[in-house]
């Protein structure tokens, strides 16, 4: 009831429709803009915005538009009554999930290989059933959504999937990286194949990989993941003829990302260049249409605009929301939700990531025997490793920090993103990993028993603290581990017990796995944020098989005793808490 008393003290402009001196998310009026999403979505008909933007058209686009035109028109402000816009999605819609057809991964079969590695009894019991989950989690899109593309707002793609779970039907771009090392691990090798060309079928067609499988996600991506699941496919397989065959898409989605989503920075008289995320879109994104709608309310029309670009960069980043992406009007990583600008913040874990992606290219290319070929991208990654350690790293602090393009300055705040360069292996000299080390163990990240939150703010937001995210975890366990030093892998370990036993327990009650779980308590999901936490759910899966699988013979369901590396932070945190 309160969204509608909000949206009911909008602009009579605006229900009508959005109007923006910015291309919309996609060309359609139905899915994307127009009087159709304007009324459905302000009308709060159904609970989540992205119920109305995935359902199946009954007739032609053209048919939907004029009957609505049609119901409309010399209506007070064209604003059809509840009532009859209801029969009207009746008449013309069906409930999403039609453009799916039941699928069971036919290559999956029991005791795949890596469980013989798993000591713990109950953790290789826990280990089989997140095996099993592959199958409800398999997604077929059926003919007709290629046959009939104006009907659905599903893109279509010739290969199976595994989706995340919940409300997310659909693939999903960065979150597949860590369900196809799963797949992997699953000996699901096929699926896993299937997948890759899919995003690649998708780079292909737009130039990029979008966010996800729908058509209102075509114009903003996510972190670009694709090399490296190429990577992981070619380790297990040493496939060089997928791997011939796969470049060319890698390489175009490389040159996308330097050519749209790259900035010039100059940092004590030399200019570098970095990357961010950066979308041009300034509407409401569809599928959470009235949230930015009311976020929106009371700004100047282009503030809006610059608020709705923000909030898709936002998404395109895959932090949607975070204070990380806050710049308030004195240029400050402060303030709320309405301060996002993501646009206007070089984040370390994309430029770790690009710098892991130019990496994987000179090989993919020396691979191949074409050392010409890979040699720019070498180049590049030489350049990029200046950039980040000239504009991104802090040495007495001893980690990398975003960079405000605003201000010209660091963001101090502690993120696991931090240290991602670790994770990328993107950094010329020992000591800094080792310093990060030092950074991460002074930051107070260590001090909770379930993972290491997502940020140290309580923001309401749900990339924010309580909650921790599964890829977060794995890209700073994996980091750790590689780093020479005792103390990194033993610290690397304690980390995967910590999140290992959080997903146990959390399954040993809920008989889930969550997309986030909660820094606090004993295993429970994470909140916050635009929706309710979903189940499944894919990347926490494929997290938890690698660290699985990494360090099975040594990870307990138990209360374990915790190493030196962790404890020390836990008594220094407790003793300040009894001062």
């Amino acid at each position: 009831m309160q969204n509608l008393v909000v949206l009911c003290g909008l602009s009579v402009a605006l229900f009508t429709s959005v109007q923006s001196a910015f291309p919309p998310p996609c060309d359609s009026e139905i899915y994307c803009s127009g009087p159709v999403l304007h009324q459905v979505q302000t009308a709060k008909v159904f609970e989540d915005d992205k119920y109305f933007v995935d359902m199946k058209l009954r007739e032609t686009p053209d048919v939907v538009l004029s009957a609505f035109r049609n119901l409309s028109h010399g209506l007070p402000n064209t604003t059809v009554p509840s009532g009859k816009l209801q029969e009207f999605l009746t008449t013309y819609f069906e409930k999403p999930g039609m453009e799916f057809e039941s699928w069971t991964p036919p290559e999956w079969h029991e005791k795949p290989k890596f469980l013989e590695g798993i000591a713990d009894d109950k953790l290789r019991n826990w280990a089989e059933k997140i095996h099993e989950l592959w199958k409800s989690l398999g997604r077929k899109i059926r003919a007709d959504v290629k046959d009939h593309p104006e009907l659905y707002s599903q893109i279509y793609t010739p290969h199976p999937v595994i989706v995340p779970g919940g409300r997310f039907r659909e693939l999903y771009y960065w979150d597949s990286y860590w369900v196809i090392n799963g797949l992997l691990l699953s000996e699901m090798t096929d699926t896993a194949y299937g997948m890759i060309q899919n995003f690649l079928y998708l780079v292909n067609r737009y130039g990029f990989v979008p966010n996800g499988g729908r058509i209102y996600y075509e114009r903003r991506s996510q972190p670009p993941f694709l090399t490296l699941m190429v990577e992981s496919y070619y380790q297990a397989t040493r496939d060089k003829e997928f791997l011939r065959a796969a470049l060319p898409a890698l390489e175009q989605e490389y040159r996308f990302w330097m050519q749209n989503r790259s900035t010039p920075v100059t940092v004590n008289g030399t200019e570098h260049v970095l990357n961010r995320y950066h979308v041009e879109v300034g509407s409401p994104r569809p599928e959470s249409y009235t949230d930015d709608l009311e976020l929106a309310e009371g700004l100047p029309e282009e503030r809006k605009e610059q608020l709705w670009m923000d909030l898709k960069t936002g998404a395109e980043s895959g932090w949607d929301f975070t204070s990380r992406w806050y710049i308030d009007g004195d240029g400050n990583n402060n303030d709320t939700l309405k301060e996002t600008r993501t646009s206007q913040i070089l984040p370390v874990d994309l430029n770790a990531l690009l710098c892991l992606n130019e990496k994987a290219l000179a090989l993919f290319h020396r691979t191949l025997g074409d050392g010409d070929s890979a040699a720019p991208y070498e180049r590049a990654a030489a350049r990029r490793l200046e950039a980040i350690e000239s504009v991104l790293w802090d040495a007495e602090r001893g980690a990398w920090f975003d960079y405000n393009l605003v201000t010209h300055s660091k963001h101090f705040e502690f993120y696991p993103s931090n240290l991602a360069p670790v994770w990328a292996q993107c950094y010329s000299r020992p000591e800094m990993g080792e310093k990060a080390v030092q950074y991460l163990k002074g930051s107070g990240a260590l001090h909770y028993p379930n993972g290491v939150p997502t940020s140290l703010r309580e923001s309401g937001q749900q990339w924010d603290y309580p909650n921790a995210w599964p890829p977060l975890q794995h890209m700073l366990i994996d980091g750790l581990s590689k780093l020479p030093s005792d103390d990194a892998k033993q610290l690397a370990f304690d980390l995967a017990q910590r999140w290992i036993k959080t997903n146990w327990l959390a399954y040993e009650k809920y008989d889930a796995m969550f997309e986030k779980y909660d820094v606090n308590g004993d295993g429970k999901p994470g909140g916050g944020g635009e929706y309710e936490v979903q189940l499944g759910f894919g990347w926490t899966n494929g997290v938890a098989l690698q660290l699985l699988d990494q360090y099975g013979a040594r990870l307990t369901s138990g209360s374990g005793r915790l190493s030196s590396g962790l404890l020390l932070p836990l008594l220094n945190f407790v003793a300040v808490i009894l001062q």
